[in-house]
């Protein structure tokens, strides 16, 4: 049986934590400056991009945030475009929301493998991303993905989720983002081949982001 003065304590404790949440959830949240998306080089390198529109109802549905959908092309060995996605999503409501597996679905794909990988750049620390072999009748992508915020870089939503909320309880934010990647396959070639693809282009602009994702 557990002492009485304990029962108190413990008591006394999830008060103390509920109070805060609440607090936490009715306050004003922190949102730090950062550059808009809209100014994201479409030229680095070799690489040159296009912008793809998000159709409006599709925007909707995404709720508030800022979001970037370009497809690049190495123009020095042309070949099989990368696509990439950024969302900036200043709440932690707004990542439920962004889950790309559910997308790809969505959209008709259907994931052949999937898995975690870990990702090494330059001048930064390893963090691990999701990689996934999708299909779609013959066609076939790998994709790449993870979430960011304030400097930390998770493969799995569900630990973003923890993150956010303990992070927004020390710093009253919950803002993160989203990075994807993807490319087609051409006919017989393996998806290492297009990861090694994605991962060229994702090295030139992994210190881009900087700028667009605060720390």
């Amino acid at each position: 049986m557990i002492p009485w003065n304990a029962r108190v304590t413990v008591i006394a404790l999830l008060l103390v934590g509920t109070a805060l949440f609440l607090h936490s959830r009715t306050r004003g949240e922190s949102v730090p400056p950062r550059t808009s998306l809209t100014s994201f080089p479409v030229e680095f390198r070799n690489w040159v991009g296009t912008d793809i529109p998000i159709p409006d109802e599709i925007l909707k549905s995404l709720g508030p945030g800022e979001f970037l959908q370009r497809t690049y092309q190495n123009q020095a060995t042309p070949g099989p475009y990368v696509d990439l996605y950024l969302a900036y999503l200043p709440n932690q409501r707004a990542l439920d929301n962004h889950l790309p597996q559910d997308c790809l679905g969505a959209s008709g794909w259907s994931p052949v493998e999937s898995g975690v990988t870990t990702l090494a750049f330059p001048g930064d620390e390893p963090f691990s991303a999701n990689r996934y072999l999708i299909a779609k009748g013959s066609d076939r992508q790998l994709v790449l993905f993870w979430y960011s915020a304030h400097g930390r870089r998770i493969a799995r939503d569900d630990w973003m989720d923890y993150y956010l909320v303990f992070n927004k309880l020390r710093s009253n934010r919950s803002d993160s983002a989203l990075i994807r990647m993807n490319t087609e396959l051409r006919p017989g070639e393996n998806p290492g081949e297009a990861e090694q693809r994605i991962l060229s282009f994702a090295g030139l602009m992994n210190p881009l982001l900087k700028d667009y994702i605060p720390r």
